[in-house]
């Protein structure tokens, strides 16, 4: 009873384990697509859900906050955005952190600000002396310049993806027929004038050409 107990924990363990697999490295490939997208550091968004949520959708913290980037579902609704969709919870994260780096100019402020409010960044005027919040930044910069030193597969398949070259269909180019030169008639002039000259120490002074026509 008990051999068969194990076995059946052990299968069931087996089946979960590859289909979490395949979620993170979905959720991975949507922050990197996003984060190129708005022009963010995949690095630093990677590093801000693993953080976060461990790169799971379903993580749900004791304040309210969910989803990878542990959004406030207030928060996300003032951006035109649900909380509780993968993709808009991705795109609300990295949209909140990008624009505390353009307040702060720092990638530690911008962390600290995402964590500890930017009130209290400008409060202290640098990472408020919070203990979880001293710990986020470090971790996420101890992630940072991990992935900055060894890429996510995420984003190596990203990187490839854009240098790829875009196939184009072929046009045929549409040449203008060429005129065999046999073909080509040259009409002679009519009714040309005489050529009237007038030289002065062998140097012409006045050269007059009447009802000239030439047609090809």
């Amino acid at each position: 009873m008990k051999k068969l107990l194990l076995f059946t924990i052990t299968l069931v363990l087996l089946c979960v384990a590859p289909a979490q697999a395949t979620d993170v490295n979905k959720v991975k490939a949507a922050i990197v697509k996003h984060a190129l997208e708005m022009g963010v550091d995949p690095a630093i968004a990677l590093s801000i859900a693993r953080t976060e949520s461990g790169f799971s959708h379903n993580a749900r913290s004791s304040h309210g906050a969910v989803g990878v980037f542990q959004l406030m579902p207030s928060t996300a609704k003032r951006m035109g955005l649900n909380a509780y969709s993968l993709n808009d919870n991705i795109k609300g994260g990295i949209m909140y952190y990008k624009s505390m780096y353009k307040m702060f100019g720092s990638v530690e402020l911008a962390l600290a600000a995402y964590n500890a409010g930017p009130g209290n960044v400008k409060r202290y005027k640098a990472v408020p002396p919070f203990a979880e919040t001293k710990r986020f930044v470090s971790k996420i910069m101890k992630d940072y310049h991990y992935y900055k030193a060894n890429p996510d597969p995420a984003m190596i398949k990203a990187v490839a993806a854009a240098k790829k070259p875009v196939q184009t269909t072929p046009v045929a180019v549409q040449q203008k027929p060429k005129i065999p030169a046999a073909t080509l008639e040259v009409v002679k002039a009519k009714d040309i004038n005489a050529v009237k000259v007038e030289v002065v120490d062998e140097t012409p002074i006045d050269l007059e050409i009447e009802a000239t026509s030439l047609a090809i």
